[in-house]
Order: structure tokens, then C-alpha cells, then sequence
């Protein structure tokens, strides 16, 4: 519309003529910004994909160390945008509720010698399209093996009192069974089974994580062995994929403590010598 190059008319006149300022004829427009921001986006989103567990403040640094210049507020920024997010523990499941009575910790410088003489449970959370379930699950603490396992959409407690029964039903009876103060685990429903079969309740002191460790320690190896390599559009393959990733854990990983055999190799051996020896 505007022609620089006219010798009758300024461009002055010109903009005047088509009611437009003269400062928006030169004005440039570009859309640097934008291919600028779309190639971060794309940075960022490998980046989690590698290391999903990375915030916002971590990304930036990882993406200033290979050259890339943009800030923590960009980065957060650009996040927020495309609704990112790390995946870190957000929930305390361990609420214990205060009528509930309270057992003392039986661990304490205990030595497991053999398979059923402690079982422990523990309850924790994974993500599904933005959404929480849970998932508890029942380990022998001699062989690491995983005894039994559910996922729920809720915390009701009859999701632990299905996974105990099952374990019972399949497994025996264990000597002790380590708990964390969860309400779920302190309920009348859960601390009734144990009771019924006769089985010492233990529970780790209010604060102490590191007592109910072993347990920890799967979740951290499912998560980062199984679920944070994946993404799941239902509960129906978050199930499938913790099955088969359990089914691996139990049969075929070797474990560095266990002096790398699997669970199912410990658990069995051990379990039939000490059935031989009582014969």
C-alpha cells in the first residue's frame, strides 16, 4: 500500500492519506518470539521426558548448561502454558487418624532370617491423566518379594484389606506385619485381620520413614524402572503395566541385595528348607 519509492507523494503523506502512523509503516513484524518460545517448549518436554522428575528450576539450569539462554520465570513461564509439571510426591498418605490405636515399632534391631516372618505394606500414589490412584502393596521384607498388590481410585481402606487377604490366602501367615500409622492401616477393618489370624502389629514411629524402608525402595524402583518410562490413558493399563513390571520384579530382576538373585529365588529356596527342616 505505502510505496517508499514515489517521488510525488512522502511517505508522510501517503500514511496521513490512509489513516495510518507513520511509525507502523515501519514496523517490522516478526514472529521470532513465538518460534523462540515453541523451540523451548520442545526443550522442555524432552527434558522431562528424561528426567520427569525435574522442576521447573532444574530445567532451566540443565538448558542454560547447554547453551540455551532462558530463565527460571521462562521456563516456569512456558510450563505453566502448556500445563507441565514434575512428577514429585504432592500428598501425605501416612495421615494417621487419632481414635485409632497405635502399635509400638517391633523392628528395632530385629535380624529376618527367613521368609514370613515379616511382611510390610505401604500405600502410594501415581498419576493418570492429571488424576491420582493408589496403589498399596504387600512385600516379605526377607526375600523383597511382592506378596500381593491393588490399585484404587480411593483411599477407602478396602483396597490394603483385599491385598492383605490375598497374601494370607496365598502366602501363609506371617510371625509380624509392619505398617506405617496410615488410617487406612490403623482402621478397625485392616488391624481386625491381623488380629484374627493371630499376627504381631508393628507400626513405624510418627515421622520415621526410613522404618519402613524397604518398602520405599519398590516404590522408588517401580516409578522409575516402570512407570515414569510410559504414560497411561486408563486404569486398566496402569494395572497391566504394574503387573507386568511386579511379574519381572518377583521373577526375573536381580537384586544387588539379594547377592543378584530374584525374590522368587530367595522366598522359595528358603521357605522349602525351612518347611524340610520342620518335617
Amino acid at each position: 500500500m505505502i510505496e517508499p519509492d514515489n517521488l510525488n507523494l512522502s511517505i508522510k503523506k501517503q500514511c496521513k492519506l490512509l489513516d495510518i502512523s507513520r511509525s507502523s509503516f515501519y514496523y517490522k513484524p516478526t514472529n521470532s518470539n513465538e518460534a523462540w518460545e515453541l523451540d523451548m517448549i520442545i526443550l522442555i518436554i524432552e527434558k522431562l521426558g528424561k528426567t520427569p522428575f525435574y522442576g521447573y528450576r532444574k530445567i532451566a539450569v540443565a538448558l542454560n548448561d547447554k547453551g540455551y539462554k532462558i530463565t527460571r520465570k521462562q521456563v516456569r513461564r512456558l510450563m505453566k502454558r502448556m500445563g507441565l509439571s514434575a512428577i514429585y510426591p504432592k500428598r501425605n498418605l501416612s495421615k494417621a487418624r487419632k481414635e485409632h490405636k497405635k502399635y509400638p515399632y517391633l523392628l528395632r534391631g530385629k535380624r529376618i532370617l527367613f521368609p514370613n516372618q515379616v511382611w510390610a505394606t505401604d500405600v502410594t500414589y501415581l498419576k493418570i491423566n492429571n488424576n491420582f490412584v493408589y496403589l498399596v502393596a504387600v512385600l516379605d521384607l526377607y526375600s523383597r518379594k511382592v506378596l500381593s498388590w491393588r490399585i484404587s481410585n480411593t483411599m477407602d481402606v478396602s483396597f490394603c484389606v483385599d491385598a492383605l487377604e490375598e497374601a494370607l490366602m496365598q502366602y501363609g501367615i506371617p510371625a509380624i506385619f509392619n505398617t506405617d500409622q496410615g488410617s487406612q492401616f490403623t482402621s478397625d477393618a485392616f488391624v481386625g485381620v491381623l488380629k484374627e489370624h493371630g499376627i504381631q502389629i508393628s507400626m513405624d514411629g510418627k515421622g520415621r520413614a526410613l522404618d519402613n524402608i524397604y518398602v520405599e525402595r519398590l516404590w522408588r524402583t517401580l516409578k522409575y524402572e516402570e512407570i515414569y518410562l510410559h504414560s497411561y490413558d486408563s486404569i486398566i493399563e496402569l494395572r497391566t503395566s504394574v503387573n507386568r513390571y511386579f511379574n519381572f520384579y518377583n521373577k526375573e530382576r536381580f537384586h544387588q541385595s539379594l547377592d543378584y538373585e530374584t525374590p522368587d529365588e530367595i522366598y522359595y529356596r528358603t521357605f522349602m528348607s525351612a518347611v524340610m527342616r520342620a518335617a
